[in-house]
């Protein structure tokens, strides 16, 4: 499968938020993005600018589904927001219905997505995420397969830095 990776360091906040809008309106329908990091890194952070850039609604705010799993965003795609975290086997993902939203109608944006079987997963974004200090984080994008390699492509003009 091809890949390719991508270094981008967000000094702040907007600045994080603004990646994500740009790869909320260069997502396409059934696209899936991977967070990875630790707590704190900025994962709902950036899938608040996602949800910017797929249009959600102002009055809809963009919180982490920790005890939901999963919240759903209307916008010019549906937004599906999946939090990992809790979960402690996979039977609890079957429950979910995590297969069905995958891939289907709308994006797809996962916290924690470590705990999913990695054959669950083949063309996606993957992002990690690391705190670099109190205000700058680093995204480490890597696409698999060619929808998320040309958007990681695109990154590389829009947020030449590294």
């Amino acid at each position: 499968m091809k890949t390719r990776e991508h270094r981008i360091v967000a000094s702040s906040v907007e600045e994080t938020l603004r990646i994500g809008a740009f790869l909320g309106r260069h997502l396409s329908n059934g696209s899936i993005v991977t967070l990875h990091g630790e707590l704190g890194s900025g994962k709902t952070c950036l899938t608040r600018g996602i949800a910017q850039g797929l249009k959600v609604p102002e009055g809809f705010y963009v919180t982490s589904p920790s005890y939901s799993l999963i919240n759903e965003y209307p916008g010019r795609l549906p937004l599906f927001h999946v939090d990992l975290y809790r979960v402690r086997d996979v039977g609890e993902l079957e429950e979910l219905g995590l297969e069905d939203i995958m891939g289907g109608n709308g994006v797809t944006v996962i916290e924690w997505a470590d705990r999913l079987a990695a054959d669950l997963l083949n063309e996606r974004l993957a992002v990690g995420m690391s705190i670099v200090n109190d205000r700058t984080r680093a995204l480490q994008l890597t696409g698999y397969g060619p929808q998320a390699v040309d958007l990681v492509e695109r990154c590389l003009e829009q947020f030449p830095w590294h």
